[in-house]
């Protein structure tokens, strides 16, 4: 496993790197459910595989996190467009360094799993990751998206991510669904190793149930 901490990215260039897009309306949605319930969050937030950094809107999603302590980006290469974020260069498939287990406080995994073949253990490194909060976003319907640099393997239900926070030691506290018609549609789900701390804190849960009915 490659592990190296860097105070501000290396600069050096990715060639196969995609370029940050325009935000599409399942973005814009995610972005609005992320602004519910981030500023609740303190200490340490990872942003694992988060690239530049970007919500596509012209913000960070470090911004998000108004009152962390400090952030850190994770990415399987160093990115040439996290300056000025601590970067971390991690494989989420390997083993974890011990360095990192119980090193934050909240992490973010967002619209990256699909992409990470061996999802199981990938999902187990997050959890190890963190002290207390995984927020996970991924499409539950969205075409086919890769390139030389990564895979597209996996679509998940809201029942895949509930058992997946179970089987690591979280409980699920609040999840949501786009719920949009005919459009690419995300699925984000928030775990946490101590549920009790969030009650009547974050938005009220009501696990979700038989989504996308309108696909015949």
């Amino acid at each position: 496993m490659k592990l190296k901490l860097f105070q501000k990215s290396s600069g050096a260039p990715n060639k196969d790197r995609v370029k940050t897009s325009k935000a599409q309306p399942v973005r814009i949605w995610s972005n609005k459910e992320l602004a519910k319930f981030t500023h609740l969050f303190t200490g340490s937030v990872v942003n694992i595989s988060g690239w530049e950094d970007m919500d596509k809107q012209g913000k960070r999603y470090k911004d998000y996190f108004v009152n962390a302590d400090d952030y850190t980006v994770t990415n399987y290469t160093p990115s040439h467009s996290a300056n000025g974020i601590q970067e971390i260069v991690l494989d989420i498939e390997a083993d974890l360094d011990p360095a990192l287990v119980d090193k934050f406080d909240v992490v973010l995994s967002h619209t990256n799993l699909e992409h990470v073949f061996n999802v199981f253990k990938a999902v187990e490194n997050h959890c190890l990751m963190t002290k207390d909060i995984v927020i996970i976003i991924v499409p539950f319907i969205q075409q086919q998206h890769e390139t030389n640099e990564f895979g597209d393997y996996w679509r998940f239900t809201p029942t895949c991510l509930r058992k997946l926070y179970e089987i690591n030691g979280l409980t699920t506290i609040y999840e949501s669904f786009t719920n949009a018609p005919g459009k690419v549609n995300y699925i984000l789900s928030v775990g946490s190793k101590q549920p009790g701390k969030w009650a009547g804190k974050m938005p009220a849960f009501t696990p979700l149930k038989q989504i996308c009915p309108w696909v015949s």
